[in-house]
């Protein structure tokens, strides 16, 4: 029977609208933090390409959950148009292949596209013809080809774990995720890819993500420092600096100085011109109009922090008992810490499959958690900065990125976005697999029985489970190091969240300037914040 043209519409329609949606916000994200002066409409593109592509494959999970939890009704029964099996394997492949051709882009846009253009970029010069920097751009970009090559290689043709036997205990618990799927090395190497760049990611997801899941709630709790009391203290400041730049040089009034008094002259004068610098913008700030207008909706600011607090809180309790629930009664570490069948209760996971229930309530309640989550991360990436161990390589300001900076800042999110697809399969293990599946267990032999929740107890054909749910589990089985290294990373993601807490708590308020004045700025550069 051909699929109901409703059923794709209901599932499909809504993608198309983020789409647009995530194509919008993308754009608007990178210009906001684009600066005015060195941008690139090529860089400005494959940013926002890249963005786009790695936020479409969290997007496609509540598709994909929609399709199979639609073709059940509430009495546990496949509908009339899913009864045939080819039907359902139809669907099935479809989103299969959408998740295949999205991590194929992803894996494109972090070690060809933005790889390039951030070498492009670094050989501007006004002396190299565009032909010269393509060419030295793809010299060093040649490199990660290379390396996204040799792990395609390995994911292709390292030894994986075999099915044991089918009379196994171990086996009959996940019997059906494999039961309907066949794979091949294609598969596994894109699996493979795919699971480093969630295993790095998950690294960025405890660095950045962990702290701003912290520091955006706080950040809004505790709000900025007033304009005017900074702008008293800075010229304050700048005043007591003047007056030992002046002491200095009297001192050494009609003698030479040595170079380390030099020294000293050239770091109080460069201070002093920062603090000048600082008291200018202050005095703009507090002249705003749009300044003065947002002091008015500070008492909103603390609601949102309270309900981000909340949030966040929830995020914790849910995934907490789900590690505990893993801890407890998951396959073990050599299957990936695969969980059967949710058993300790999870917040999150409860509500989403409540909500999945009134079409689109949970891709609503689903967007806004992943939403939450990139916000979270971009504030964490903001906050901390661009890294390279000790060495501060990027900023990351409205109005004042590099270009370099923006393709860094979007290498991270196409990271971290990945990890986070992780999280949100940990964080919401039953909606994430089955949605709101359920199915009928015959009791005495009669024709009624009790409707159960799908598991993966449940027979392979009484239950389908989701795409994304599939290729994770499967590949957790057959190498099991990558589902135990998200395992035991989700512990390290909890502590970091409890002490980015006690560091957001303890730090002080943000300045009421904050990004907008930098040492590291031109001076004619604050025309682009300070308007006349």
């Amino acid at each position: 029977m051909a699929i109901p043209s409703s059923v794709l519409a209901a599932g499909w329609i809504p993608f198309v609208v983020i789409i647009v949606l995530v194509l919008l916000f993308s754009t608007i994200y990178i210009k906001y933090f684009m600066s005015k002066r060195d941008s690139t409409i090529s860089s400005t593109v494959s940013a926002i390409v890249a963005l786009s592509v790695i936020m479409l494959t969290t997007a496609l999970i509540p598709v994909d959950v929609f399709l199979v939890s639609y073709m059940k009704d509430s009495k546990g029964h496949f509908k009339d148009w899913a009864n045939d099996t080819e039907t359902r394997q139809s669907i099935e492949n479809s989103v299969a292949y959408g998740y295949y051709t999205l991590y194929g882009l992803v894996t494109f846009c972090l070690f060809i596209l933005l790889p390039f253009m951030y070498f492009f970029y670094e050989e501007k010069d006004e002396e190299t013809s565009d032909k010269s920097r393509c060419c030295l751009a793809l010299k060093y970009t040649v490199v990660f080809i290379i390396i996204v090559g040799v792990l395609l290689l390995i994911g292709a043709f390292v030894p994986t774990k075999n099915p044991p036997n089918p009379n196994a205990t171990d086996y009959q618990k996940i019997e059906a995720l494999f039961a309907d799927l066949t794979t091949n090395d294609g598969e596994d190497a894109l699996s493979f890819v795919i699971s480093i760049i969630s295993l790095l990611g998950m690294c960025a997801l405890v660095t950045y993500t962990a702290y701003g899941m912290s520091a955006l709630p706080m950040g809004l709790i505790k709000g900025r420092r007033g304009a005017k009391s900074e702008r008293m203290t800075v010229q304050s400041e700048r005043s007591s600096a003047q007056s030992r730049i002046q002491s200095l040089k009297d001192k050494y009034s009609g003698r030479s100085m040595s170079s380390r008094r030099r020294n000293d002259l050239s770091n109080m004068e460069e201070s002093e011109r920062l603090m000048e610098r600082r008291e200018k913008h202050l005095v703009a700030n507090e002249t705003s109009i749009l300044q003065r207008c947002l002091v008015v909706l500070r008492p909103f600011e603390v609601i949102f922090g309270i309900l981000f607090f909340l949030v966040t809180l929830l995020i914790f309790v849910s995934l907490l008992l789900t590690n505990i629930d893993k801890a407890l009664h998951s396959l073990g570490y050599k299957f990936g810490y695969a969980l059967p069948h949710r058993t300790l209760p999870n917040p999150v996971d409860m509500v989403l499959v409540f909500c999945q229930k009134v079409f689109p309530l949970d891709y609503i309640m689903f967007s806004l958690l992943v939403v939450y989550l990139v916000f979270c991360s971009m504030s964490g990436v903001r906050n901390i900065g661009i890294w390279f161990f000790w060495l501060r390589m990027y900023k990351i300001r409205p109005r004042r990125t590099r270009p370099q900076g923006i393709l860094m800042l979007c290498m991270i999110l196409m990271f971290i976005m990945s990890a986070i697809n992780i999280i949100i399969y940990e964080l919401t293990p039953q909606y994430s697999s089955f949605g709101s599946q359920r199915y009928t267990v015959q009791t005495n032999g009669t024709s009624d029985g009790k409707l159960e929740i799908c598991s993966t107890d449940a027979h392979n054909s009484s239950c389908v489970i989701s795409r994304m749910a599939l290729l994770l589990t499967r590949f957790f089985y057959k190498m099991w190091f990558f589902g135990a290294a998200y395992y035991w990373t989700t512990w390290v993601f909890l502590g970091i969240i409890l002490v980015g807490f006690l560091v957001a708590f303890i730090k002080k308020r943000k300045s009421a300037i904050d990004g907008e004045v930098d040492e590291d700025d031109f001076d004619d550069s604050d025309d682009d914040m300070i308007q006349p």
